[in-house]
């Protein structure tokens, strides 16, 4: 595989090394429960045909893998495997497929509203709305059809899955498997590890991302995981600058200065405002069960203004920070100035790339102390692959070794002072600074 990056950023050769070593430790197992021979999946249910559910099942069909695609009503199903012939008439087009592979893709799914049809399968993806009791509801539909050795996964994005898992006759056969949108195109997986998940179930999830040809980084349970938690930090960080009077044209040309493929404004868009703010008032009620409470900050106004005020979300509903004409390309929303007027001092796109970086140095940082995270090398290669760190930076925990981690700690002090206890560095870092020890 190859790492994205700007034309005119290079990756040193140091650099490049490195990813290659640590892309091959998670490769060949290094977070994988070793007393198990490998697992072979020849039958997944899929649940939810929509946005993330179609990708899944492509890419399991894709690998040989005969998929069940479910979902509330036989039509929307069949719009499902709609989505999924889009996708192989592109690889049509680009010669990435022939008429064969399609064929053989195309018989390999089937879209129904009949559970029934997934029984025997060794895998169960659900892969509907980010809501717990629509996800607890489809678990306890679903699971019953499973093959005795079969595992059932949450494609959620920041439940936890301890939690999703009590309403699993078998949490020990319970696990996390986070994919990335667009399913087909992005290489990284997150598997996560619940309190009751089994090696075993880990063991046989892990195999079924290599089977489908994806990276699998393995990380422990909590609110957000590990790739949530830090992406996030780019795209609050970004509405946080529109909220203290930064143009979105400067927002946007230092995100892509510093080597993100968009620009955050552009990403939130995609993702869609509404479900962040639907994801944000979720974690809300996790934290609030394990008697936490999730950082606010600037980014909230911004939010509930596009939600709640102008109603406009992202470019599903064509309209949200960019314009989203059918003849033109997207251009930036002109009257977001009006309500978010920019300041007499913004900033230099310098200090904003800076502050990109380390909101999500830092909130990496903090899953590593909390044990969320298991190695460098899986947040490192997870920050790549998951949302488009720059590669050239080597990875969120590499940027911090490169920085050197005493003047990152004191960096990170000064720009708490200046925004907010976000960048406050974690006591990590001065364990580390005692110690003279690097991420490694």
């Amino acid at each position: 595989m190859t790492f994205r990056f700007d034309k005119d950023q290079k990756i040193t050769g140091k650099i490049m090394e490195s990813l290659k070593s640590q892309l091959s430790e998670i490769n060949t197992g290094s977070s994988r429960p070793s007393n198990f021979d490998f697992g072979e999946i020849s039958k997944v249910g899929v649940l939810g045909s929509g946005l993330m559910g179609h990708g899944i099942a492509y890419v399991s069909a894709f690998a040989g893998m005969d998929v069940i695609m479910t979902d509330s009503s036989q039509d929307i199903a069949n719009r499902g495997l709609d989505r999924i012939n889009g996708i192989i008439e592109q690889g049509l087009k680009r010669k990435a497929l022939d008429l064969e592979k399609k064929e053989n893709i195309l018989n390999r799914i089937e879209p129904t509203d009949d559970y029934n049809k997934l029984n025997g399968c060794d895998l169960i993806i659900e892969a509907v709305f980010e809501n717990r009791e629509l996800k607890a509801k489809v678990t306890r539909k679903a699971e019953k059809f499973l093959k005795s050795n079969g595992i059932f996964a949450s494609n959620t994005s920041s439940i936890p899955i301890s939690k999703l898992a009590k309403q699993s006759i078998h949490p020990d056969k319970f696990i996390g498997i986070h994919f990335f949108s667009p399913v087909h195109k992005m290489k990284l997986v997150e598997i996560i590890n619940g309190e009751k998940t089994s090696e075993k179930t880990l063991a046989k999830a892990f195999d079924y991302v290599l089977q489908i040809g994806k990276v699998p980084i393995v990380v422990n349970d909590s609110v957000g995981f590990y790739t949530s938690r830090v992406f996030e930090r780019y795209t609050c960080e970004g509405m946080g600058l529109v909220a203290e009077g930064n143009s979105a044209e400067s927002i946007e040309m230092a995100g892509v200065k510093a080597g993100f493929p968009v620009g955050p404004l552009a990403v939130v868009d995609e993702i869609n405002i509404g479900l962040a703010a639907n994801i944000r008032n979720q974690s809300k009620i996790n934290l609030k069960t394990e008697g936490k409470e999730l950082s606010s900050g600037p980014w909230d106004r911004v939010i509930d203004f596009m939600v709640d005020e102008v109603r406009r979300t992202g470019r599903a509903e064509g309209a949200g920070f960019y314009e989203y004409p059918k003849s033109k390309e997207k251009y930036l929303w002109p009257d977001l100035n009006k309500y978010f007027p920019i300041s007499k001092n913004p900033l230099s796109d310098d200090k904003i790339i800076e502050r990109y970086y380390f909101s999500q140095a830092i909130e990496t940082i903090r899953c590593y102390e909390e044990n969320v995270l298991r190695s460098v090398a899986e947040a490192n290669i997870g920050s790549i692959l998951g949302w488009g760190f720059p590669a050239f930076k080597g990875g969120t925990l590499q940027f911090v070794n490169d920085y050197g981690i005493k003047d990152f700690r004191i960096r990170a002090e000064e720009l708490s002072n200046i925004y907010g206890e976000r960048f406050y560095p974690p006591k990590l870092l001065d364990k580390m600074i005692a110690k003279g020890e690097t991420f490694k």
